[in-house]
């Protein structure tokens, strides 16, 4: 393409300069016939095509224009207009769609084979597709889990981020369910078979961006739609000039063919096609700047119709990972040596809230002795001779160290979605100290500025509901739903498809992939975000800001004003000169005018989008 502009652009200038002789014509017109096929070979393939089937479509309209133009020794317009016209349907084919890279990244979740124990006790590697139901998997800390189901033996802290979103991993023990794809943090842990190798939680996720990948309908291009009327009228205009206007003109034959080419030339929707992609790229590298990575002109033009946008909680209102919120000390206890205690206990753990509690104390932590960590309760050590516990409240419990008071003050942490350990002697309770995925700080004014627009917010996500209504109450969504498995979040997407209308998605996970793809517009969060969903996305935010969010409907407006304006601009001024040539004397020379005249206009236009934010209006 870009050879072909090179080409087209040599042929005006040989136009324009050269000698007015024979072999600089030829020269000129060589040029120009290896612009033309460089550029419009493919055009020209779908429009003798639509003119053997008898549809007049814009290809046939661009074919039959540009051979004439050529003809009547218009060859270096000829040449222009069919270069800018293939740049412009390059542009506008690039919104592909990314349904086989995000399958690809969601197969990758889950491990290739699994340790199974066999009849005679002993534990050999196996291909995970010959894993049978009801087999006993062990898996150690750091490996992935490879299937769905059930643990028999041991405890330990899986990170279920990547199938629920959950931010903080969660304890298990025997009976509790585990799944394909999600991580094991701490403990080793053998569980029984629930699922096979194609139908567990990871497996329907891939299945479902798979269907809603497939069922999402191209969007019909406005050009499309009214060249099905246009380029039918102007061939029925010219065929009518040339017949018709020797007998009601006088003219001759010749210029009455003359004229009807020159028609033709008027005609030829070359403003009127790049004044979509030049507007959109102008919006795309507005966007770009700041932070908002949108993957097509079809994405940036829906935007503006969403009527409510989901999001997801970890990682896209909130920050995504545990920090300790708050902490104090119970009873009498000193503030100072509890913080060095506390922080002493955590430093010697490798469990996310552990470390989000010695991080958020910044002590200098004493040393530990005779350490252990009880998976499922806490830890245990001596700290100057004193033995420790920092843990949960069932530990507490089983260690006779928990009374109502301090439940009662537990329950109201845990209403506000915090996840809480003790500290302890082995005769009382020391300090309580609260972990919690803290909300950004953009995140309250980015909903705001979505209701602002007339666009409503609703988070959903898997993490427990009294933590997601704590969440919500915070950024001011008073629609949330927790507990939602991925198949869940994209049941509740095709419902709110049902009840607002065009929907989009906010999220950053594995477990968001099939609702971001189901969205008539996903948006992923690009800095902490997973593959994964990026790929299944139509718009990443790369710096995970959701007040990009609004910006990106407020640039969709924008740009669509001046879509229309350019529309308008190249439609009118076609129309003037289109009169001119049936009623008055325009010459060729006056439709190269009006179609590259236009077209400079709509590219002018178009390119205000760079200037300024996207923040504001347009006139």
């Amino acid at each position: 393409m870009v050879v072909a502009l090179v080409f087209a652009i040599g042929a005006e200038t040989i136009s324009f300069f050269a000698p007015d002789t024979s072999a600089w014509k030829i020269g000129g017109m060589a040029v120009a016939l290896v612009a033309i096929g460089l550029a419009g070979l493919d055009t020209y393939k779908k429009g003798v095509s639509a003119l053997l089937r008898g549809k007049l479509n814009i290809n046939a309209l661009m074919s039959v224009a540009v051979t004439g133009a050529f003809l009547i020794g218009q060859w270096p317009e000829a040449a222009m207009v069919m270069a800018l016209y293939a740049i412009a349907e390059l542009i506008e084919a690039k919104a592909v769609d990314r349904a086989r890279n995000a399958i690809q990244g969601l197969l990758a979740m889950a491990p290739e084979t699994a340790l199974v124990q066999d009849a005679g006790g002993t534990w050999t590697s196996w291909p995970v597709a010959q894993v049978g139901l009801d087999s006993i998997v062990r898996i150690k800390p750091g490996e992935r889990v490879p299937l769905d189901g059930i643990v028999t033996r041991g405890t330990g802290a899986i990170n279920q981020a990547p199938i629920t979103g959950e931010s903080i991993p969660v304890d298990k023990q025997t009976g509790d369910q585990v799944f394909a794809g999600t991580i094991n943090e701490t403990g080793e842990l053998e569980f029984r078979v629930t699922s096979a190798s194609d139908n567990t939680t990871l497996a329907r996720i891939i299945h479902a961006v798979e269907e809603a990948q497939g069922t999402r309908a191209p969007t019909q291009r406005f050009v499309d739609r009214f060249a099905s009327v246009y380029t039918p009228a102007v061939f029925a205009i010219a065929v009518a000039v040339a017949a018709l206007t020797p007998f009601i003109l006088g003219i001759t034959w010749l210029e009455a063919i003359y004229k009807a080419l020159v028609l033709l030339v008027i005609a030829c929707p070359c403003a009127l096609v790049i004044s979509t992609p030049v507007t959109v790229v102008s919006g795309l590298s507005a966007a770009a700047r700041r932070g908002i990575l949108i993957k097509g002109g079809t994405y940036l033009e829906n935007a503006r119709l969403l009527n409510a946008v989901a999001l997801d909680k970890t990682g896209t209102i909130t920050e995504g990972k545990p920090k300790l919120v708050t902490w104090r000390t119970w009873g009498d206890a000193n503030e100072a040596e509890i913080r060095i205690q506390a922080a002493a206990m955590a430093a010697r753990s490798d469990h996310p809230v552990s470390k989000a509690i010695r991080q958020g104390l910044d002590a200098d932590a004493a040393e530990v002795e005779a350490f252990k960590a009880l998976p499922g309760r806490g830890t245990e050590g001596l700290v100057a001779g004193q033995r420790l516990f920092l843990g949960n409240l069932r530990w507490m419990v089983e260690l006779g160290l928990s009374h109502p008071q301090l439940e009662a003050e537990l329950i109201q942490h845990e209403q506000q979605g915090r996840t809480l350990s003790l500290l302890a002697n082995e005769s009382r309770v020391l300090g309580i100290f609260a972990v919690a995925d803290t909300i950004k700080e953009s995140s309250r004014q980015a909903i705001a500025d979505l209701k602002a627009l007339g666009v409503s917010s609703v988070m959903l996500t898997g993490d427990n509901a009294t933590t997601a209504q704590a969440i919500g109450q915070q950024a001011g969504i008073s629609d949330v739903r927790g507990d939602l498995l991925p198949q869940a979040k994209l049941a509740a997407i095709k419902d709110m498809q049902k009840r607002y209308g065009p929907t989009g998605m906010t999220g950053d996970g594995i477990n968001d992939a099939p609702a971001l793809a189901q969205a008539d517009v996903g948006f992923a969060m690009g800095g902490a975000g997973t593959d994964t969903a990026m790929e299944a996305a139509d718009v990443v935010i790369m710096n995970d800001n959701l007040m990009r969010v609004a910006e990106t409907v407020r640039l969709s407006q924008r740009t669509h004003h001046i879509l229309w304006q350019n529309i308008s601009l190249a439609l009118g001024i076609k129309s003037v000169f289109f009169l001119m040539a049936v009623f008055g004397t325009a010459t060729m020379w006056m439709a190269v005018f009006a179609d590259m005249g236009a077209s400079l206009l709509v590219v002018g236009n178009g390119l205000r989008l760079l200037r300024g934010s996207p923040k504001s209006d347009d006139s």
